[in-house]
């Protein structure tokens, strides 16, 4: 017979808190206009710095259940994804693009947290 044991759980450990997300509209037009002159004046070269303060904003704003999300990416780490995903398009003819979508999203959540 298996013992019983009685464990107590909070009711923030059930999910009791609640989820919103307290971004403005002008802050987040303010960082996308940033992010577009960003993009433009360096030729895309820029492009995951402007990615990665988008992401960023978007994510540091989101509660989930109570607890904020923090997100810890960086355009230097995503730019050498950058290029790896590239020379992947080019070796695989495209192919790879497919799948592009998904790798950004797998990295975005790897540099997710909790607060």
């Amino acid at each position: 017979m298996e013992p019983v044991v009685n464990v107590h759980i909070s009711n923030n450990q059930l999910g009791g808190g609640k989820s919103y997300f307290d971004g403005g509209l002008l802050s987040y037009i303010g960082w996308s206009i940033l992010g577009f002159f960003v993009t433009v004046f360096t030729l895309g070269i820029c492009y995951p710095w402007a990615l990665c303060m988008i992401y960023g904003w978007k994510i540091n704003h989101t509660v989930v259940e109570g607890r904020r999300l923090k997100f810890h990416g960086t355009a230097i780490g995503l730019f050498g994804n950058w290029i790896k995903w590239f020379l992947l398009c080019i070796i695989t003819i495209g192919i790879y693009s497919f799948w592009l979508f998904i790798a950004l999203e797998k990295w975005k959540a790897k540099h997710t947290t909790f607060e």
